[in-house]
């Protein structure tokens, strides 16, 4: 029995050790660890969005930073104590000034650290330092949550030097008799450690691999995929969006030294400037199940139609998107790399400095890429090679400086700030919001033509809310055929050529889906292919221009049934200016004889467009259905021919 006893008694005094042992990390950082973890919450709640009554703070918070802050704790013990009061002191400067900072931001710009803050910060100069320091560091900010940090830092320090102070009798008896009692604690603070830090683990351990996934991609372009994943990184807390920005920085300036030196390679053996002006319009998120144009049962295009009819806007009919995303659309349209290509895209010359460099005057008007401190990663991605400064002066004459509520406003900034700058031979690049996502925000109230109950009986699937979505979206869709219209009408008294693109499709409730924008993570299946990939894309020619070249007329009539990805635009772009140079190749070329239809059209760099299985043809609209069979007889003819 009393052996029992014993054998007990070493147990439980094995299991107090122990819980005192899992404690004592804790204990000996005491204050950083208190301190560590009232910054991490305050920051997370006073980031929620005001105006946002659903907004909720990462749901793992509270246990992943106990999580973190113990594992630092338990690196802490590892030092003696005079080096552990350094690393300390260090921690705390790197935790308040990215919290502040953090802060900061999100008072001033509605955004939290990230990497075009990152980028703007370093592109800025001492005069533009001085101008933002008089603009933003205003008293406001004591009275906001900015000051609430630094009142938390004025305790933290104060409670430090109170250490050394001599309280008073009393307070001094109250304060010895609470360590007796946690003194004595030890082992149930252990346990209570031990639970939370077990349950902290499981909980966090996914998130945590995420971040390690993240921190070891090679481009900027996979950590932009990688966040449109739905179990992506949460980068919860100020310092790791501060490492994340300079991660992301760091990616993004391999990608432009590799631009810059296929910069600096280049060369243009001559140019005919064969088109005195050539327009690119690229829209957003437009899939052409919603174009009249393509047999929409909706009137959405009637000025592109109107201008079709007249013969001089050439519809093409089998066109695809690379990418479903945005950014990388961009980085695939605007250099001369195409998919399939040995190398990556930041390997070859950007299209827009070729045409600088043969003499063309190059203007890019844009409402998405201008740097902004609340720009999201996506656009960051996008957009950091169109605006470094050294790649920018390589590709653009002149360009825009400000974002517009609509897009509109690129054309009156167009008309007032870019069209006097134009000379003899002139390519002009306008960029479009179109139909991005938030559709009812995409048109001016007054431009509102469809409703939900337009939608009744030819989609009597959908509920009312739904209905209003889809309306919202081909209000879109009208008022981007009107802005088409206004940059064509600008150009048609001229010897001119004009392209129309969006980057990529769009969902809005499609067949039975019942979703909209971009599934970005999923598999690409036929379905998602037609609907995110499919795009609308058209060419037109002035009447002078259609005089002036008639024989690239008759190639683009020609060439309106060929298969086609928007990745080989910029060969058709030089083509079509005369532009002589060693990385211009026919075989890309839709308009060229030489053009390689039989090109694998590669979604992703993954999925062969064209080897997909299709629906049978019943599934198809009127026209696509003419297309197909049109098609199908070309298809048959060649293969006639091939054979003889």
């Amino acid at each position: 029995m009393q052996a029992n006893i014993y054998v007990y008694m070493k147990f439980i005094k094995y299991a107090v050790s122990l819980l005192n042992k899992v404690y004592q990390p804790i204990k000996d950082n005491a204050s950083f660890f208190f301190f560590m973890y009232l910054i991490g919450i305050l920051v997370s709640y006073a980031e929620l969005p005001a105006n946002n009554p659903d907004a909720a703070v990462y749901s793992n918070l509270w246990l992943e930073l106990f999580l973190d802050l113990y594992v630092i704790c338990i690196i802490l013990t590892l030092f003696s104590l005079k080096i552990r009061r350094w690393i300390r002191a260090f921690l705390y400067i790197i935790a308040y000034c990215t919290s502040l900072t953090d802060l900061f931001c999100w008072v001033k710009f509605q955004s939290t650290l990230n990497p075009s803050m990152l980028l703007l910060v370093g592109e800025t100069d001492e005069r533009e330092a001085s101008e933002f320091f008089s603009s933003y560091f205003t008293s406001d900010l004591i009275f906001s949550s900015v000051g609430l940090l630094l009142l938390v830092m004025l305790i933290h320090i104060l409670t430090t030097f109170l250490k050394k102070v001599k309280l008073p009798p009393a307070i001094s008896y109250k304060v010895t008799v609470a360590k007796q009692i946690i003194n004595h604690s030890h082992h149930i603070l252990g346990g209570v450690c031990l639970v939370f830090l077990g349950w902290a683990i499981e909980s966090s351990a996914h998130n945590k691999k995420e971040m390690v996934q993240m921190f070891s991609l090679d481009t900027i372009g996979s950590v932009e995929h990688e966040l449109t994943t739905a179990d992506c990184a949460q980068f919860y807390l100020p310092v790791y969006r501060l490492a994340f920005s300079i991660f992301s920085n760091e990616l993004a300036s391999q990608q432009v030294d590799r631009l810059i030196e296929a910069k600096d390679k280049m060369s243009v053996d001559s140019c005919s400037f064969k088109s005195p002006n050539i327009v690119l319009i690229i829209g957003e998120s437009y899939g052409k199940l919603h174009s009249q144009q393509y047999g929409y049962f909706m009137p959405t295009t009637p000025r592109q139609i109107k201008r079709e009819k007249s013969g001089l806007l050439v519809p093409f009919s089998d066109v695809v998107a690379p990418w479903n995303l945005t950014s990388f659309v961009f980085k695939n349209v605007f250099s001369l790399h195409v998919v399939g290509e040995k190398g990556e895209w930041c390997d070859y010359p950007l299209f827009p400095s070729l045409f600088r460099k043969a003499g063309y005057h190059v203007t890019f008007i844009t409402n998405q890429f201008l740097p902004k401190a609340k720009q999201a990663v996506y656009d960051f991605s996008g957009g950091f090679f169109l605006n470094h400064p050294e790649l920018s002066a390589a590709m653009f004459d002149s360009r825009n400086q400000q974002l517009y509520r609509f897009d509109r406003g690129l054309l009156d900034d167009y008309d007032k700030n870019q069209q006097q700058y134009n000379t003899d031979h002139n390519l002009i690049i306008f960029h479009l919001l179109g139909q991005h996502v938030k559709y009812n925000q995409r048109f001016p109230s007054d431009r509102r033509h469809f409703k939900a109950e337009d939608y009744e009986k030819k989609r009597a699937d959908l509920d009312g809310k739904q209905r209003n979505v889809l309306a919202d979206y081909d209000n879109a869709v009208l008022y981007n055929d009107s802005i088409v219209d206004a940059i064509i009408s600008r150009f048609e008294d001229k010897e001119a050529i004009i392209i129309y693109m969006p980057d990529h499709g769009e969902e809005c409730y499609e067949g039975n889906r019942g979703f909209i924008c971009r599934n970005h993570s999923a598999a690409i299946d036929y379905d998602l292919a037609h609907y995110e990939f499919e795009i609308p894309f058209w060419i037109f020619c002035s009447y002078k221009y259609a005089a002036k070249h008639p024989d690239i007329y008759k190639e683009i009539i020609g060439a309106k049934n060929r298969r086609f990805m928007t990745d080989a635009l910029p060969h058709m772009l030089l083509y079509l200016a005369g532009i002589h140079t060693k990385d211009y190749h026919a075989e890309y070329n839709i308009l060229s004889p030489q053009y390689n239809e039989m090109r694998p059209r590669i979604l992703k760099n993954t999925t062969d467009y064209d080897k997909l299985t299709r629906p049978s043809e019943k599934h198809l609209l009127p026209k696509q259905k003419s297309i197909s069979k049109e098609k199908t007889a070309c298809k048959v003819a060649a293969g006639h021919r091939e054979r003889n």
